[in-house]
């Protein structure tokens, strides 16, 4: 079966189910996700640390897995964004977008001319090292660059509009922390605020045909918000999923032990002797 590609995936606006990749950038992540059923995998730069050569490799392992993939770079600057879509990134997710004005910034960084001024290299990673038409090679890129811009700030979500109205943003996505955090209200997601904020999201999206996603701690909240109008639904990370389970199965395991060891005890215990047991226990002494 083809892969769908990550503009296709942004076209559409049916269930899309991935995972962040925090921590754990092994060579059988890719299988890993892909055998999981996921659709995409968000592989974070920005608050893990991941440095270039980590960043390719990865890539490498999802290309394997056929599992396409968004890459969060740190900040809006040039040589994140082009060198990111050099090592191979399919999706770019970039924070804290304010407004249209720097939506065009980072298509002029994410696109070769005539739709942007990227520096050109061809025949690297991003176009699987072949060679061909300078002009097509171009386009292809220029046509398989995605951009996911977060909308994480109180002056994002006044711009929403003119954001989601940009050729060229295939995405909205929320960054849920720091957009409750912007609206004064950090981790209070039921609040009027933040709520309402999540309602234009999704306004913005359906009225310009743009897709829209998030990261959800989980299933329920993932399913609740597909069924409000997000698209993308990025389920936890790597480090919560390994943590969530693992702590369960240790304490699980403790809990069990601990009720089988108090029953080993207490059949390990001698029996009390009798009363006549007793006496002749003295008896014997006595002699």
């Amino acid at each position: 079966m083809p892969v769908q590609s990550m503009r296709d995936m942004a076209r559409s606006r049916s269930i899309k189910v991935g995972h962040f990749v925090v921590e754990f950038a092994t060579p059988g992540i890719g299988y890993i996700l892909k055998n999981a059923g996921c659709d995409f995998v968000l592989f974070d730069t920005e608050h893990s640390g991941f440095h270039n050569e980590t960043i390719k490799a990865a890539l490498r392992y999802f290309e394997a897995a056929a599992v396409p993939a968004i890459v969060r770079v740190p900040s809006k600057e040039y040589h994140h964004i082009a060198r990111a879509l050099d090592m191979g990134a399919e999706g770019l997710m970039v924070p804290m977008v304010n407004n249209a004005a720097e939506c065009r910034a980072i298509l002029d960084c994410m696109k070769y001319t005539p739709d942007g001024n990227r520096g050109v290299a061809l025949g690297v990673a991003h176009d699987h090292y072949m060679t061909g038409p300078v002009m097509e090679k171009l386009a292809a890129a220029n046509k398989r660059s995605t951009l996911f811009a977060q909308i994480e700030t109180a002056e994002g979500v006044e711009n929403l509009d003119e954001i989601a109205a940009t050729d060229g943003v295939d995405c909205l996505w929320v960054g849920h922390f720091d957009l409750s955090a912007s609206l004064g209200v950090p981790g209070e997601f039921d609040h009027p605020k933040f709520k309402d904020a999540i309602a234009k999201t999704i306004a913005a999206g359906r009225k310009h045909n743009k897709a829209v996603g998030r990261l959800v701690p989980d299933v329920a909240t993932g399913v609740t918000l597909f069924h409000e109008g997000f698209d993308f639904v990025c389920y936890s990370g790597d480090v919560w999923v390994l943590q969530t389970a693992l702590t369960a199965a240790v304490g699980e395991i403790r809990s069990g032990c601990s009720g089988q060891a108090g029953k080993a005890k207490a059949r390990s215990k001698p029996p009390a002797k009798s009363g006549k047991a007793k006496k002749a226990v003295s008896r014997k002494r006595g002699k």
